[in-house]
C-alpha cells in the first residue's frame, strides 16, 4: 500500500483533521497524517466493497485524490473521515459492475470449516452463508446511491450527516435512499438490512 514519507509528526499529531490539511496547503508532507489516520478505514471500506485486491490500488488512489484536492477541504469539519469515505465511494462508482460480480461471487464462496469443530459448526456456517447468499443478491439490486448509503451507515457506522457530506447529498436525500433500501432489503432477508450487515461484519 502506498504511503507518503512521515516528516513532521510531533506537532500536527494532534491537530484535527482540519487543522493537518490547512497546514498541508503550506507544508505537503503533513498530509501523511491523514493518510496514518485513516487509510485502514478506507481500506476496509473499500475491501468490503469490492474486494483486497482492488482496495489496495483504490486507497492510494483515494488518498492521492484527496491531496491533490485538499485546498477544496471544507474546514468546517474537523473530521476528514466521511470526505474520504466520499472519494473512496466515487471509485467505487466507476467500478460498479465489478463491484456487482463481486457479489455474485460471493454467494458461491463457503468459507473452510476448521476440522476440529466441524461438527459443531456446520449448522452455524450453512445458515449464515444462506444468509449471505440473500444479502449479496439483494445489495447487488440496489440502485448505486441507495447502497452507498446503506453501506456506509451499515459498515462504516457513519451518522446521517457524515453520509450526506460524504456523498455531497443532503440529509433528507440519505434518509429516503436508506428507507428504500432497507425496505427492499427487508422484503428479501425478512429483518432489518443495517443490523444484519452489522451482525455480519462483526461475525465476519
Amino acid at each position: 500500500m502506498h504511503r507518503w514519507k512521515r516528516v513532521e509528526t510531533v506537532d500536527v499529531g494532534s491537530l484535527t483533521d482540519a487543522a493537518v490539511i490547512q497546514r498541508s496547503l503550506r507544508t505537503p508532507e503533513s498530509f501523511a497524517v491523514i493518510f496514518d489516520r485513516h487509510a485502514p478505514y478506507i481500506h476496509r471500506y473499500l475491501a468490503r466493497r469490492l474486494g483486497a485486491g482492488i482496495a489496495d490500488d483504490l486507497v492510494a488512489d483515494t488518498f492521492l485524490a484527496a491531496f491533490r484536492r485538499r485546498d477544496r477541504f471544507d474546514t468546517a469539519y474537523p473530521d476528514a473521515r466521511p470526505w474520504l469515505y466520499g472519494i473512496a465511494t466515487n471509485l467505487v462508482g466507476q467500478h460498479r459492475r465489478e463491484e456487482e460480480r463481486e457479489y455474485r461471487l460471493r454467494q458461491a464462496y463457503v468459507p473452510a470449516l476448521n476440522e476440529a469443530s466441524h461438527a459443531d459448526r456446520v449448522s452455524t456456517v450453512v445458515t449464515a452463508q444462506s444468509l449471505r447468499h440473500l444479502l449479496f443478491d439483494a445489495l447487488a439490486q440496489l440502485s448505486t446511491g441507495d447502497r452507498d448509503v446503506l453501506l456506509l451507515i451499515a459498515w462504516e457506522e457513519l451518522t446521517y450527516e457524515e453520509a450526506a457530506s460524504a456523498l455531497a447529498i443532503p440529509v433528507g436525500t440519505v434518509r429516503s435512499r436508506l428507507h428504500r433500501a432497507r425496505k427492499l432489503l427487508r422484503e428479501t432477508l425478512g429483518s432489518d438490512p443495517v443490523n444484519t450487515i452489522e451482525e455480519m461484519s462483526r461475525n465476519g
